[in-house]
Formats: structure tokens, C-alpha cells, sequence
């Protein structure tokens, strides 16, 4: 566990006596988020090849940031199949960028993975409007992410905050809610000298440093989010058996394309030709993983439906029955 009371350096603004008075909220963050980069202080006087050279040499920086949480994202992950394999719910919970990849992570899990309605919800401050114009005040209602929390959030339940910073309101008012109903708790940030106000299980705190653009979080640690967020979630479907070697066997077919990639996965799996992995889809009435064990196992379709059923529609778990 993680976290604790607020430090001194809490960032608000304070004036200096009685005589100034704030009609809003200052922030001053401290986060390397925040900090110029020195790398880029003649942006606006250079060329556009130089500065788009600028650009991709910082972005490489990301992928080794991400590595070094490796550790961390692990714990993530097995905390989200424990909490799946007992009927319990994954949220994101963020604001502005970070608040979008998640919601853009989780939309993604039902075509790829046809994982179930409920698995992953995303939370967003400022609501569904918020994916397509910015509403930045709502970041710092804390209060709005707490009874977001405690209105969905129930115990057993994993919370992954997102936020650039590490100290968004909304977000930390959300993880700490749902810290009280007994859910575990997250956050992915891109500041690995944050110091959480609330208890956490796990901070991921991604050094992707001062962006090209000083505080434009969209930028590198946007990216090393979206690189978190793919690694975590696909991690958690391929421990859950919705993957088999490295092949997506849980994809919902709603187009052309994805029918096409059906038979194609069928036929890499197993060796078979086109047409004998056209029928055994047609007799699976289209359960790519009912027709992939029937393939592999030689069993007939009821016999392969019958198996995945009886290890949580594990390819695996089927075909060792089967063989048994």
C-alpha cells in the first residue's frame, strides 16, 4: 500500500497575506509533466522536418520509460483477472487526455476481444461530452469523482486512475471512494515522484519527463499511457483464455473483414484448408472457439461446446479435457 496525507507542497497557490484573494483555484504543479524541455527551447525557430525530428527522438524515449513499470503493470493485471474471475468490474476513472485513452481502451476490448458489456468502464470527467470537447474544469471537481465511485464502484472491483500529473481531483476522488467500498485501487500516472493522497495498491508513475511542449501531457505521457493501457488490458484478456498462441479467438464478427479473419485465424491454427475451416465455423454457428477445439481435437461440435463449458471456455483447458 501506498499513500498518505498531503505534504506541505500541496500546489495550491496561497497568497501572501489578507489583502489578495483568489476569485478561482491556482495550481502550481510540480510535475515533470510541467518542466521545459530543454531539448526544445528553439521550437519555434526551427524548420519542420527539425521539428518534427524533435519530436520522434522524445517520443522514443517512451517505450524504455514503460519498461521500467513493468513490475507494477504486472500486479495491475492479476489484480483485474481476479477481480473478473469473481464477477467483479475493471474502471477507469480520468480527465482530458488520460480520461479518453481509457475510455477509447475500453471500447476497444468488445470488438477485439468480445469481452462481456460491464468488464471495463470508463469513467470521464465532464461526461460523454468530454471525448469530443474539452471540459477542463471538470478535472478538479473531486467531490463529482467520489459519488461517480460510490454510485458504480462496489467492493471486489478494480479503480485505475488516470492522470498525467498524478494529483487530478476528480481522479483522486474517485480512487479514494472506491478505496472505502473495498475495491482495489491504481493509478497510472506520469510522474514517479508523486506522492498520492489517498491509499493506493499500486502507482505506476511512467518518467516520460518534460514534454516537447511544456505541460502538453498529450504528448508523451499520452503515450505512455495508450502503451500501459494496450499492454494491461491485452495482458488481462490473455490471461483470461481469450487468446490462443497469438491469436484473437474471441473477436466478435460484425463485418466483412472480421469474418474473413475467422477463417484465416481457423486455418493458422490449425493447419486445415479453407473449406474444412469454413464448415467447422458454420457448425459452430459461427463460435470461432467451439469450431477451433472441435479442429484440433478431432471432438464434434457438441463435444467441443461442452468442453470449453466446463473449463471456463479455456482452448486450452478443452483440448487437455478432451484428450483425457
Amino acid at each position: 500500500m501506498t499513500g498518505g496525507p498531503a505534504g506541505p507542497d500541496d500546489g495550491v497557490e496561497r497568497p501572501a497575506d489578507d489583502s489578495v484573494v483568489e476569485l478561482h483555484p491556482v495550481v502550481l504543479v510540480g510535475a515533470p509533466t510541467e518542466r521545459r524541455n530543454p531539448r526544445s527551447t528553439d521550437l519555434d525557430l526551427m524548420s519542420t522536418r527539425d521539428v518534427l525530428t524533435v519530436i520522434n527522438d522524445d517520443d522514443r524515449r517512451v517505450p524504455a520509460a514503460v519498461a521500467a513499470v513493468l513490475d507494477e503493470i504486472a500486479v495491475t493485471v492479476d489484480l483485474a483477472v481476479t477481480a473478473l474471475r469473481t464477477g467483479h468490474r475493471v474502471h477507469y476513472f480520468g480527465a482530458g487526455t488520460s480520461g479518453r485513452l481509457g475510455v477509447i481502451d475500453a471500447a476497444e476490448l468488445v470488438p477485439t476481444f468480445n469481452s462481456p458489456d460491464g468488464w471495463f468502464c470508463a469513467h470521464l470527467a465532464g461526461g460523454p461530452g468530454a471525448m469530443w470537447r474539452a471540459v477542463e474544469d471538470a478535472e478538479d471537481d473531486l467531490r463529482g469523482g467520489a459519488a461517480e465511485a460510490a454510485r458504480c464502484v462496489a467492493a471486489g472491483d478494480l479503480v485505475v486512475g488516470l492522470a498525467a500529473s498524478g494529483r487530478t481531483p476528480y481522479v483522486l476522488g474517485a480512487l479514494g471512494a472506491a478505496g472505502e467500498r473495498g475495491a482495489a485501487t491504481v493509478l497510472l500516472c506520469a510522474n514517479p515522484e508523486v506522492r498520492p493522497t489517498v491509499r493506493l495498491d499500486v502507482v505506476i508513475g511512467v518518467d516520460t519527463g518534460p514534454e516537447v511542449v511544456t505541460g502538453s501531457t498529450r504528448m508523451k505521457a499520452g503515450t505512455a499511457q495508450k502503451l500501459v493501457l494496450n499492454a494491461f488490458s491485452t495482458a488481462v484478456m490473455v490471461r483470461l483464455g481469450r487468446v490462443y498462441s497469438n491469436l484473437m479467438i474471441d473477436m466478435m464478427a460484425t463485418n466483412a473483414k472480421l469474418r474473413g479473419r475467422m477463417i484465416s485465424i481457423l486455418i493458422e491454427a490449425t493447419g486445415c484448408g479453407e473449406e474444412v475451416s469454413r464448415r467447422a465455423l458454420h457448425e459452430a454457428d459461427g463460435d470461432l472457439k467451439t469450431a477451433l477445439v472441435s479442429l484440433l481435437s478431432g471432438a464434434g461440435t457438441d463435444a467441443a461446446r461442452s468442453a470449453l463449458a466446463r473449463t471456463a471456455h479455456q482452448v486450452r483447458g478443452a483440448l487437455a479435457l478432451l484428450a483425457s
